[in-house]
C-alpha cells in the first residue's frame, strides 16, 4: 500500500510538473546562453585536463594502496578507489570493489556491496543489483550505512529505471522505488548538507512541487563550486522545470551549467552534455550538436557504463546527420573556397598578363625612345657636319674675296658672283649633305611617299638618285619645317616655286585631304 501511494505521487509529479501557474519567467538572455554555451567550449577544450587531474588523484590512492600497513588501511584505500572510480570508470571501480569484497567483513563489507550494487546497474547488470539490495534489510543497519543503502538504492533504481525507459510498467515501478529511497534517505541526512537538499528538491520535483524544487536547487546551485557533482545535478533538474515551464533559454542555460560541472569535476556518466546536443541540433547549431553529441558518447564509452551507453546511443542518428551536415557544409566552404582561389588566379594571371602587355609596351618605348635618341644623335651629327661645312666654305669664299679684292679683281668678283654658279655649287653640296642625313633617317622615304601617290603618278627617280626637289619638299614637310619661306630659302627656290610643287603632289595624292598629315606620319 506504501509503494502505492508513493508510485501515485510519482505519476502526479509527472502530469502536473509541465504546469506550473506560478513560474517566474527568467531573465536569461541570448547573451547569457551564448556566454555559458561559450564557458562549456573552452571547458570541453580542457577536458582531457580535468580527467587526467582526476585519474592522477586515483593513482595517489593506489601508490598508498601498495604500500598500505595494515588490513584496515588497504579496506579503506580500497572503498576509496571504488568511490573515486564512480561515475568515471565502472568497470574499475567493480574490479576493486569485489577485490575488497572478498577480504572485507562487517561494515565495511555492507559499504563496498552497496557501492558495488550500483555500479552493476551503471554497467546494466540491473538484475544483479536489485537482488544484491533486495539481500540487505536496511532496518537492521546503523545510522551511516542506512544512509549508504538508500543513497545507493535511490541511484540503482534510477539507473535500472532509464535503462528501461521504452517499458514504461517496469521503469515506472523502479522510479517508486527509487522516490521510496529517496524519502528514507531524507529523513536520515542532516538539514544543513548539501546532500540533503539536492534529495529534497529532486523529491519535490518529482512529486510536482516545482515551486519549492526551483527554490531550493536555485539555491544550492548558487552556493555549490563549479566543480561540484551535486551542482551538475540541481542545474540539470532546473533544466527539467524550465523545459516544462516552455522557458528554452533558461532550460539551456542551466543544461550548460550542469555540462560544465560534469566536465570540470572529470564526471563521465551523464546525461547534460547529451541532451544539449540533441537541443544544439534542433537549433540549427551542427558543429556544437556534433561536438557536443559525440563527446557523450565517448564518455560513456571511457566510463563503460553500459546503461548511458545505450542512452548515448540514441543519438547516434543525430551525430551522423551532423557530421554529414557538417561535411556537406565543409565541402560547400571547400567548393566556394575552390571558386575564389580560381578566380584568384584567374586574377593574378591577367593581371601576369597585363604586366607583362605593359613591360612589352615599355620595352616598345624604351626601343622608341633609344632610336628617337639615336636619330636626334644623328640629326645633331648632320647639322654640325653642314655647319662645318658651310664655315669651311665661307671661309674659303672670304679668302678669295680678299685675294680678288686686293688684286683688284673686282670684275672678275662681279662675274663670278652674278654668274651664279657658287650658289648652284653650295646647294648642290647641301642637297647632297641633306639627302644622305634625311636617308640615313628614314631609308625607305621614297617608297613611303609612292604608296600616298596614284599609281599613275608615282616619283620616279633617275638612276644613281637618291632625292629629287619633290622629295625635299616633302621631307622638310615631314621633318616639321612646313612653311614654304623657310622651305624655299633652304632650297634656293622662291615661296611660288614652293607653293606650285607642293600643289602638283597634292593634286597627285591618293587622298588630297590627309596627303600632308600622312607625309607627317611616315616612319612614326
Amino acid at each position: 500500500m506504501k509503494r502505492l501511494c508513493v508510485l501515485v505521487l510519482v505519476l502526479l509529479g509527472l502530469i502536473t510538473s509541465g504546469v506550473s501557474p506560478t513560474y517566474a519567467s527568467s531573465t536569461v538572455t541570448d547573451k547569457d546562453v551564448r556566454k555559458a554555451l561559450n564557458d562549456l567550449d573552452v571547458a570541453l577544450q580542457r577536458r582531457q585536463q580535468y580527467i587526467k587531474t582526476r585519474q592522477n588523484r586515483i593513482d595517489t590512492l593506489r601508490s598508498r594502496l601498495k604500500t598500505g600497513t595494515s588490513r584496515a588501511d588497504s579496506l579503506e584505500y580500497i572503498l576509496a578507489i571504488g568511490e573515486a572510480y564512480t561515475s568515471f570508470n565502472a568497470d574499475s571501480a567493480m574490479a576493486y570493489l569485489r577485490h575488497g569484497i572478498e577480504r572485507a567483513q562487517g561494515h565495511m563489507l555492507t559499504r563496498m556491496t552497496l557501492l558495488y550494487g550500483t555500479q552493476l546497474s551503471l554497467a546494466g547488470l540491473g538484475n544483479r543489483a536489485i537482488e544484491l539490495y533486495g539481500s540487505i534489510n536496511p532496518d537492521s543497519l546503523p545510522t551511516d550505512l542506512q544512509v549508504a543503502y538508500y543513497n545507493g538504492a535511490r541511484q540503482m533504481y534510477s539507473y535500472v529505471a532509464s535503462s528501461f525507459a521504452d517499458y514504461r510498467v517496469f521503469a515506472d515501478s523502479m522510479n517508486v522505488l527509487a522516490l521510496e529511497s529517496q524519502q528514507n534517505l531524507i529523513r536520515l541526512l542532516p538539514k544543513d548538507s548539501d546532500r540533503y537538499k539536492i534529495n529534497l528538491g529532486e523529491y519535490y520535483l518529482l512529486t510536482g512541487q516545482i515551486n519549492k524544487a526551483r527554490v531550493v536547487l536555485a539555491e544550492l546551485l548558487e552556493n555549490l563550486p563549479r566543480e561540484n557533482n551535486l551542482r551538475a545535478r540541481a542545474a540539470h533538474m532546473l533544466h527539467q522545470i524550465a523545459s516544462a515551464a516552455g522557458d528554452e533559454n533558461l532550460s539551456t542555460y542551466y543544461l550548460a551549467q550542469s555540462a560544465i560541472s560534469d566536465i570540470s569535476s572529470a564526471t563521465l556518466e551523464v546525461l547534460s552534455l547529451q541532451e544539449l546536443g540533441t537541443r544544439m541540433y534542433s537549433r540549427g547549431e551542427i558543429e556544437r550538436a556534433y561536438l557536443y553529441l559525440t563527446t557523450a558518447l565517448a564518455n560513456a564509452v571511457e566510463c563503460h557504463a553500459s546503461s548511458r551507453m545505450i542512452e548515448s546511443s540514441r543519438a547516434l542518428p543525430l551525430i551522423e546527420q551532423s557530421y554529414r551536415h557538417q561535411e556537406q557544409q565543409m565541402h560547400k566552404r571547400s567548393y566556394v573556397i575552390i571558386i575564389i582561389l580560381i578566380v584568384l588566379l584567374l586574377c593574378v594571371a591577367g593581371a601576369l598578363a597585363f604586366v607583362r602587355l605593359e613591360m612589352k609596351r615599355m620595352a616598345r618605348l624604351q626601343a622608341h625612345l633609344a632610336e628617337a635618341n639615336r636619330l636626334k644623335e644623328v640629326y645633331i651629327s648632320r647639322f654640325l657636319s653642314l655647319c662645318s661645312i658651310y664655315m669651311e666654305k665661307l671661309t674659303h669664299f672670304s679668302k678669295m674675296v680678299e685675294r680678288k679684292l686686293s688684286t683688284g679683281s673686282t670684275a672678275e668678283l662681279l662675274r663670278m658672283t652674278k654668274s651664279g654658279r657658287f650658289i648652284e655649287e653650295q646647294s648642290r653640296d647641301f642637297y647632297e649633305v641633306f639627302d644622305d642625313a634625311f636617308l640615313h633617317i628614314c631609308p625607305t622615304f621614297a617608297s613611303d611617299v609612292n604608296k600616298l601617290l596614284r599609281p599613275d603618278a608615282q616619283i620616279e627617280l633617275p638612276p644613281g638618285t637618291r632625292m629629287n626637289t619633290d622629295l625635299r619638299i616633302l621631307a622638310f614637310m615631314r621633318l616639321g619645317v612646313d612653311d614654304a619661306a623657310r622651305i624655299g630659302q633652304m632650297l634656293n627656290y622662291s615661296i611660288n616655286t614652293i607653293y606650285a610643287y607642293r600643289n602638283r603632289l597634292k593634286a597627285r595624292a591618293i587622298s588630297r585631304d590627309t596627303f600632308e598629315a600622312d607625309i607627317a606620319a611616315i616612319g612614326s
